[in-house]
């Protein structure tokens, strides 16, 4: 009895470890993924997809790294920098969200304590554990009601205040074709007031060949910057938001004993997502595919340890471009395709 007892004990642990193992791989594949993102801020546009273009037709890596605050509650982005309100989402039932996390862990909790203590032949006292676990679930069960009645009474009485057709819509549709470096795409610009904030108006923005060439530029000036760890370039060519992302991933790359060395970057195709202005701020997303020698070396011997520095490659990337009125233009935003 006292053997079989052992190795049931010793069967729940390799479970267990198990699960755990399970659960941590899933959170580091998740935060892998999570850093193939986008960072920076696009204005009233940050949680919106650029729209697509010749040049990257496929949908953009969300920005996942902002000092842009998320949208309202109840509210999601769509692009064109409009808020909509969110559906309803569906109840999680009566031990749902955290009264059943509650719950499942006291249960758990009791189980492995009897399996790793005295094992499961104490009878009266797994009827015992049932009965506490019935008892803390009525009572969370009662608290729950009783504190999501007091929110649901003032909820009720804004609803009835607020009118649905507070603010406003704007949309345009002129098309701005141009290219530099490959074919040209479509300028959009909209302001879209809600209900639940204040109204950001946008416009749209009409840019120059200068500009696209400042563009080209910057590319190339930022790559090289970062290649080669200038952080006084990079305060210089990017907003304050954008060159923090930066000196983050440079200094993670140094305490990890590795840099990037990025060179001789040629631009290969770029044309225009979207061009708006807010307030005094002017921006401008940018779809590029650009060529480039990129490697991650070993700060000490100089050793390739992933890219090449001999066969160029190609990578496909839509930056986000701010200037105030009368400045210059700055980088604000960096997203990937997917």
């Amino acid at each position: 009895m006292q053997a079989a007892a052992r190795r049931m004990r010793k069967t729940t642990a390799v479970i267990a470890l198990g699960i755990a193992t399970l659960f941590a791989a899933v959170d580091f594949a998740e935060a892998r993924r999570a850093g193939s993102g986008g960072f920076g801020s696009r204005g009233a546009r940050t949680f919106s997809a650029p729209a697509p273009t010749n040049t990257a037709p496929g949908t953009a890596a969300p920005m996942q790294r902002t000092m842009t605050p998320q949208p309202a509650q109840g509210q999601q982005a769509v692009p064109g920098g409009a808020r909509q309100p969110q559906a309803a989402q569906p109840s999680r039932g009566l031990f749902g969200g955290m009264g059943g996390a509650l719950l499942g862990g006291l249960l758990m909790g009791g189980l492995i304590g009897m399996l790793f203590g005295g094992g499961l032949g104490g009878f009266a006292g797994f009827l015992g554990l049932l009965l506490q676990v019935a008892l803390i679930g009525f009572l969370v069960v009662l608290a729950m009601r009783f504190f999501g009645a007091r929110r649901e009474q003032p909820a009720a009485a804004a609803a009835g205040g607020a009118h649905p057709n507070f603010g406003g819509h704007a949309g345009d549709t002129t098309r701005t074709p141009f290219s530099f470096g490959g074919m040209g795409s479509t300028g959009m610009g909209s302001g879209t007031a809600t209900p639940f904030q204040a109204p950001v108006m946008e416009t749209p923005l009409d840019l120059e060949e200068a500009d696209f060439d400042r563009f080209e530029q910057m590319l190339a000036d930022v790559q090289d910057a970062y290649g080669r760890e200038d952080y006084a370039a990079l305060r210089r060519l990017a907003t304050p938001e954008a060159m923090s992302f930066l000196a983050e991933e440079l200094g993670e790359l140094a305490s990890a004993g590795k840099r990037n060395a990025v060179s001789d970057v040629k631009l290969l195709q770029g044309d225009l997502s979207e061009a708006w202005s807010e307030g005094d701020d002017d921006y401008a997303t940018v779809a590029m595919r650009f060529s480039a020698l990129d490697a991650i070396l070993d700060r000490n011997s100089g050793r390739v340890l992933s890219g090449s520095l001999e066969e160029p490659q190609e990578s496909t990337e839509l930056w986000t471009f701010r200037r105030q009125k009368g400045g210059d233009w700055v980088l604000a935003a960096i997203q990937g395709t997917e």
